[in-house]
C-alpha cells in the first residue's frame, strides 16, 4: 500500500511540475517574461528576499527590455540578462556584462536545481569566494532526468572536484612552509606537513563542505528532472510556474560555438498585476 501511495504522490508530482511548476498562490510575486516563442512566467521566492527585490527593481525600471537570451545549451538552461546584449552586434560573444554590482548569495539548501527554476548567474572561481550573483544575469533550468546511478558517480565526482580546489587553496596558503622544508631539502618533513594539510582539509570537508543530495532532491532529479552539480553553487530564487514549454522551444535554437542562439531571442519582462 505504501509503495502504491510513493507512486501516486510521483506521479501527482510529475503533473504539476511538468505544467509548469508550483501551484500559483494570491499573493506571490510573479513576472512574466515574454518573447517571440512564447511567454514564460516566473514566481519569486520569499525565501532569497535580495534577489527578489533586486530582480523586481530591475523590472520595474524596464532594465531587462530588449536584452537577449545570449546563453543556450540543451538540456541544461537558458540564460539571459547581460546588460550588454541589448545592442549587441551579431556573432559577438555576450556574458560578460555587467550593471556594476553584485548581490551576497542567498544559496538555501532547499531551493536546489530542479527543472524549471530561476537562478542567478554569477563570475566563478577564486575571484569570488562569496558566491555573490550577477545583479542582471539570470538562467532558467531546462535540465534532463537522471537515474540513481548517475546521481551516485555525480556525488564522488563533485566531492573530488571540490575537495581538491580546497586542497589547493590550502596548500597555497602554505606555500612558504613548504618551500622551507624544499630548501632545506628535508623529504621526510615535507611529506608529513603535506600528509598533515591532506588529513585536515578532509576534515574539514567532510564534517561540512561535503555535497550530499538529500532524499527529496533525488526524487526530483529522477522524475522530474534539473542539473544538480550547480546545487550549493549558484542562488536559485523563484521557479517557472507557467511556460516550460517556451523555455524547451528556446532550449532547441540553432546556436553558433559560444552558445548564442543564431538568431536572437528578445525578451520583455514585467511584473504580473
Amino acid at each position: 500500500m505504501k509503495k502504491f501511495l510513493g507512486f501516486i504522490n510521483a506521479i501527482i508530482l510529475v503533473i504539476v511540475i511538468s505544467c509548469g511548476g508550483s501551484v500559483n498562490k494570491k499573493n506571490d510575486t510573479v513576472v512574466s517574461i515574454k518573447t517571440d516563442f512564447g511567454e514564460i512566467k516566473v514566481k519569486l521566492y520569499d525565501e532569497t528576499p535580495l534577489h527578489k527585490q533586486n530582480f523586481l527593481k530591475l523590472v520595474n525600471e524596464g532594465v531587462f527590455n530588449d536584452l537577449l537570451f545570449h546563453r543556450v545549451i540543451k538540456n541544461f538552461m537558458i540564460q539571459g540578462g547581460d546588460p550588454d546584449s541589448k545592442n549587441a552586434q551579431p556573432g559577438a560573444r555576450l556574458g560578460g556584462g555587467s550593471l556594476g554590482y553584485t548581490i551576497p548569495a542567498e544559496i538555501k539548501p532547499n531551493l536546489y536545481h530542479k527543472r524549471g527554476v530561476l537562478a542567478a548567474a554569477r563570475t566563478g572561481g577564486s575571484s569570488n569566494p562569496e558566491k555573490r550573483s550577477s545583479a542582471s544575469q539570470f538562467y532558467i533550468v531546462q535540465g534532463e532526468v537522471y537515474q540513481p546511478g548517475q546521481l551516485d558517480t555525480l556525488e564522488m565526482k563533485i566531492n573530488k572536484q571540490r575537495k581538491d580546489v580546497m586542497l589547493r587553496e590550502n596548500l597555497e596558503a602554505q606555500r612558504e612552509k613548504l618551500n622551507e622544508f624544499r630548501t632545506k631539502n628535508d623529504r621526510d618533513g615535507f611529506n608529513l606537513f603535506m600528509a598533515q594539510v591532506v588529513e585536515r582539509v578532509d576534515s574539514i570537508y567532510e564534517a561540512g563542505e561535503k555535497f550530499v543530495l538529500t532524499d527529496e532532491q533525488r526524487e526530483i532529479y529522477t522524475t522530474i528532472g534539473g542539473y544538480p552539480s550547480l546545487d550549493g553553487e549558484y542562488t536559485v530564487f523563484g521557479e517557472v510556474i507557467e511556460g516550460m514549454d517556451t523555455v524547451d522551444k528556446i532550449a532547441e535554437v540553432e546556436t553558433d560555438a559560444n552558445n548564442r542562439p543564431v538568431k536572437d531571442i528578445r525578451m520583455k519582462v514585467e511584473l504580473v498585476k
